[in-house]
Parts: structure tokens; C-alpha cells; sequence
């Protein structure tokens, strides 16, 4: 954000919602964060913040409350990720070393990261290794869509439909097939994301467009295939941020319980320069975590599976996403360490 009194004024709104779950004022925010202007400045910065998207009047209400926008704005100016408190570090340590085996270890890391942030977390098995690509095909369903097949070593079909940004003729559809398999025929499963990113530059143009829809679904299906388990934890912690979710919990309920669609998100999030992902919201209406926000980041080999947090939008972000990716560096050292 290029005006800085707007920025650190959608940062104190944010802030406050955080804690409060009330709208915010302007009279309120110059006493509190001691802003050195007057009622009148803030009230015409939060306008324009208004004006932006970033902030909403709920109802009739006087105060302020952020928007999906205005989260992301929020997150975005998040520099740095303050580190852990020596106690906290502690405290994960000790909750971890105790750790039997890997599904021990797993559920402990779900455990300590809901009593962390109060949120449901969830894990990602890590990805079995020696899993290798035995065939792809590309299967024309009409309207320019296409049923994109993965079938790994272990013989578990995944399959996902996409939406081409050109029609393919019946030539072209078996020759960019044909470019697909002799890419990733044989590559192990957890490497298909890196191989299939490197091919579409490769393709004839005509096929270009059509090859980046397809080896990015060829990516999310390797990403979620079958040799992935979800564990979950602290689910209870939904319950007390009820009212946050203006329709109902139950659609995020739902997701959690149905694991593909949790682990597509996952493997769909991409961790910034910071370490984790933040996705927040949704504009489509049919997605069932679109009143939710997912703060993850990836952990051991390649950090190929996924650790993280879901909760409602009004979540204390920084403290999370620190959080997260603290839990995810010791889960990463403490699987190397029972590897050896």
C-alpha cells in the first residue's frame, strides 16, 4: 500500500477486530494506538479504505471491519515472521521428543499445532518415496474440457477434469499426450509438480496454452494422490468461533471430514518468501471454505506434504503463520532425525 498512515491504520483496525470481534471506530483507534492526527484524518483515511475494499461497515454500525481485502493487505505487509518465544520453543520440543513412531508424531504435531493457535490443524502424511508415474491420459469430454488421468505404480486412479483455453482437435490432443508421457513416465510421483511446470515451454505453441492446463492438473493429482492421509486436530476450536462464519460452520466441518478436497487445497498453496501460504476466503460461492482462511507450509523432503491451520478470517495472522512454520522446521528435523 503506497499511503503508510493507511497502511498502519488498516493494520490497527485489523488488529483490534482480532481481539475485540467488534467494529472499530475512528474516535477509538486514535486513543488506543495513539495516532498523532485527528478523528476527522482517520474517519477520511478509512473512507478511502472503504472506497478501496479493504474495510466494510457491518450493518449499521459506526465502526469498521475488515474485509477478506483488507486481511489479505494485512498479511501482505507482514515483512517478517516474528520467531517463537524461547518457552514456546520449549514447549514444542518437549511435546514432540516424546514421539514413538511416525504416527505418533504426526498426531502429536496436529495436537501441540491446535493448542498453538486455537484453530483445527491439519497434516499431511509425508509422501512415500519409490512411486513412480505408470501412465497419463488425456481423454476429450466436449466444450473445449478435458478428464486428465494419473495413474501411479501403485494402480489407485486419480482424475480431475479441466477447462482448456483452446479447443484441441483429436491430433493434437494424442500428440500433446504423447509429449506429456515421454516427460514424466517413470518420474517419481512427489517430483511430477517440478517436471510438469518445465514441459509446456517445451511444446509446440499450439499446444502451449493447452499443456499448462493440463500439467497443472497433473501436479494437483500427484500432489493428492492416495499415498497421502490428512490428520487432523482441534476441530472443537470451530465451535467457539461460530459466529464468525455468517452462514455455518458445517461446509468447513464438511471439508475437513472430506479429505480430497483438503489435501487438493493444500497441495494447491504456494509458500511465499516467508516460508508459509496464506489463502483467505473465497470468491466462489460453492466453495465450502470460502468464510475460512488457511495458513500452511511445507515440510520434510522437498517439503513435499503439508502442515498448517484452518479458521475463521478474523485470525491473528502473524502469530499463526509463526506458529506454523516453527512447528513445521522441528517436524522437518525431527523426521530427519528418525531417518537416520
Amino acid at each position: 500500500m503506497e499511503h503508510p498512515r493507511r497502511a498502519q491504520i488498516l493494520r490497527a483496525i485489523v488488529e483490534d477486530y482480532v481481539h475485540s470481534r467488534e467494529p472499530v471506530g475512528s474516535k477509538a483507534l486514535v486513543e488506543r494506538h495513539r495516532l498523532p492526527v485527528s478523528s476527522a484524518t482517520v474517519r477520511n483515511d478509512m473512507a478511502a479504505l472503504e472506497e478501496d475494499g479493504l474495510i466494510v461497515a457491518p450493518h449499521t454500525s459506526s465502526g469498521r471491519i475488515p474485509t477478506d481485502r483488507g486481511y489479505r493487505e494485512f498479511v501482505n505487509q507482514i515483512a517478517a515472521l516474528e520467531p517463537l518465544t524461547s518457552a514456546q520453543r520449549r514447549a514444542i520440543q518437549v511435546f514432540m521428543d516424546g514421539a514413538q513412531d511416525l504416527d505418533d508424531i504426526m498426531e502429536r504435531t496436529v495436537r501441540l499445532l491446535a493448542q498453538l493457535t486455537h484453530q483445527v490443524a491439519v497434516i499431511q502424511y509425508p509422501v512415500r518415496t519409490g512411486i513412480t508415474v505408470r501412465h497419463v491420459e488425456l481423454v476429450d469430454v466436449g466444450d473445449a474440457r478435458v478428464l486428465v488421468i494419473l495413474i501411479p505404480t501403485t494402480g489407485r486412479v486419480a482424475q480431475r477434469t479441466v477447462e482448456l483455453p483452446v479447443t484441441l482437435t483429436e491430433a493434437q490432443l494424442l500428440e500433446l499426450r504423447a509429449h506429456v508421457l515421454a516427460r514424466l513416465l517413470g518420474t517419481p510421483v512427489e517430483d511430477v509438480p517440478d517436471a510438469a511446470v518445465t514441459l509446456p515451454p517445451a511444446l509446440p505453441e499450439e499446444l502451449r496454452d493447452a499443456g499448462t492446463a493440463v500439467t497443472g492438473a497433473l501436479a494437483v493429482l500427484a500432489a493428492v494422490s492416495d499415498e497421502h492421509r490428512l490428520v487432523m486436530a482441534g476441530t472443537a476450536n470451530l465451535a467457539r468461533f461460530s459466529g464468525d462464519f455468517p452462514q455455518s460452520i458445517s461446509p468447513v466441518l464438511e471439508a475437513l471430514e472430506e479429505q480430497v478436497t483438503m489435501l487438493r487445497l493444500l497441495s494447491e498453496m504456494q509458500q511465499d518468501e516467508r516460508g508459509v501460504a496464506v489463502r483467505i476466503g473465497s470468491d466462489h460461492s460453492d466453495d465450502p471454505l470460502a468464510e475460512a482462511s488457511v495458513v500452511a507450509t511445507g515440510y520434510g523432503p522437498h517439503a513435499a506434504s503439508k502442515v498448517g491451520v484452518v479458521g475463521p478470517t478474523r485470525m491473528d495472522y502473524p502469530t499463526t503463520m509463526a506458529s506454523v512454520r516453527a512447528v513445521a522446521r522441528y517436524l522437518s528435523k525431527n523426521l530427519g532425525a528418525e531417518r537416520t
